[in-house]
């Protein structure tokens, strides 16, 4: 069970750091992220958002081994 899970954290954090890496608008103008956007301005949230995928994906790469 453990190799699922990981690998959906696996996916999800890469997704979300290429998200934020290639500033994609439907990504950054979700109104989830538009807390961010105004509060850390468009550059602070996809660097948020990239160390959160980075924290995701190690979490992921933790649970796959």
């Amino acid at each position: 069970m453990h190799n699922s899970e990981g690998l959906m954290f696996v996916v999800l954090g890469l997704f979300t750091m290429v998200c934020a890496f290639k500033d994609y608008d439907f990504f950054m103008n979700n109104h989830k992220a538009r807390f961010f956007v105004d509060l850390l301005g468009r550059d602070g949230t996809r660097a948020l958002y990239f160390v959160l995928g980075l924290f995701i994906l190690i979490i992921g790469v933790s649970l796959v081994r």
